[in-house]
């Protein structure tokens, strides 16, 4: 079976990139599976992520990034010319790898490859949400002729897959074929857990607004005023950078960090993790965290908490975007040490729907079954 993956470039310490990592190398220890990752625009930047030398990893070195150089009439032609170079050395990398399934993540790319692929099957990867365009701003003319852009080309892919159930049903208004499968998930297994005794409390997310610093904010306010002796700290891309201290909540209990590799160890020096996110398509640091024992309060966002977190079980749900119930549900935690730790205990059980060992059968039966298929056309 080969698997080639496009994509436009791989630099930034993302969910994507962790999660693309993590299921390229694991389908690349598979004994009748060939990997290959392809980018557009990779040049000198490096991998974020560590990948297995069976990852066959190519740049075809288009560099669209070049046209943003120029005016318009300029950049309009210098694409078109980098268009016909990325014809060109794709269709001659398909021929020399003839592969069995094409994947991407982005509505770009499969635009371009339902043009260029011919009959090899197209599975677009859905790592936001289908309706993801609606959820964070208000709907110019601009942005709903994008969005119908983007869902014709999803529309025309052989496969759709979703990271949740709800966000699979939404799909099927743009394409019936749509399955989900989960993401896997980077799990504890040190064997060793938080125990959830220190008076620290962790959130991690990039600086953006999908993650709902300003949500976050108003919680913790709230909290620190009840229980000022406990500290919050962040990790995330951009936290470091001057911005980020409007979005930031400001205290003396409040730590910012920089994004870190070492993140399982921060979820184990930590008792109850927040999640505030206005829309999540997965959100791989909730499972993170309950691996290592640590319970979750997130809201109730589109789509991914509800479908990892089991309310009063293994952490809480909130009502979006009902700040003094948020609040609540952390105090509550942080006064009944007894509560977290079973939450903790429970959360570390939850988390292993999401292991490789779960997760990679899944993948490894679709792409059978496509390329089956189209044996058959």
């Amino acid at each position: 079976m080969k698997l080639v993956y496009i994509a436009k470039v791989f630099a930034e310490w993302g969910g994507l990139e962790r999660v693309w990592t993590d299921k390229l190398n694991a389908l690349s220890e598979q004994p009748d599976y060939e990997v290959w990752l392809v980018t557009t625009d990779q040049g000198p930047h490096p991998y974020p992520y560590p990948f297995s030398p069976k990852v066959h990893l190519v740049d075809l070195n288009i560099r669209f990034v070049r046209q943003y150089r120029f005016g318009l009439p300029k950049r309009l032609w210098l694409r078109h010319r980098l268009m016909r170079l990325y014809r060109q050395r794709l269709k001659e990398l398909l021929a020399q790898v003839r592969p069995d399934v094409l994947i991407t993540n982005a509505s770009e790319n499969a635009t371009i490859l339902n043009r260029w692929r011919g009959s090899i099957p197209l599975l677009v990867e859905s790592h936001g949400t289908c309706d993801r365009p609606f959820h964070m701003e208000r709907m110019t003319w601009r942005k709903r002729l994008e969005s119908r852009l983007f869902y014709r080309s999803i529309a025309k892919a052989d496969k759709v897959v979703a990271l949740t159930s709800r966000d699979a049903q939404a799909w099927k208004r743009v394409n019936p074929s749509v399955c989900c499968i989960p993401n896997i998930v980077s799990l504890n297994v040190t064997g060793s857990y938080s125990d959830c005794t220190a008076r620290r409390i962790i959130f991690v997310g990039r600086l953006d607004a999908q993650k709902g610093y300003g949500y976050l904010s108003q919680v913790w306010q709230l909290v620190s005023a009840r229980h000022p002796d406990w500290q919050l700290h962040i990790y995330g891309e951009g936290v470091d950078k001057p911005e980020a201290r409007s979005m930031i909540p400001t205290s003396e209990n409040v730590y910012a960090h920089a994004q870190t590799l070492d993140i399982l160890e921060r979820y184990k020096e930590s008792s109850i993790l927040l999640l505030t996110s206005v829309y999540e398509p997965f959100g791989l640091v909730m499972p993170e965290a309950m691996s290592c024992g640590v319970p979750v309060v997130a809201f109730d966002c589109p789509y991914g908490p509800s479908e990892i977190i089991t309310d009063g079980e293994d952490g809480f749900l909130v009502d979006c975007w009902d700040v003094k119930a948020f609040a609540d549900k952390v105090c509550l935690l942080i006064e009944d040490e007894q509560l977290r730790r079973r939450m903790g205990r429970a959360a570390i059980v939850s988390a292993q729907r999401f292991s490789r060992e779960k997760i990679i059968p899944r993948w490894r039966t679709l792409f059978e079954n496509l390329a089956k298929s189209d044996k058959k056309r």
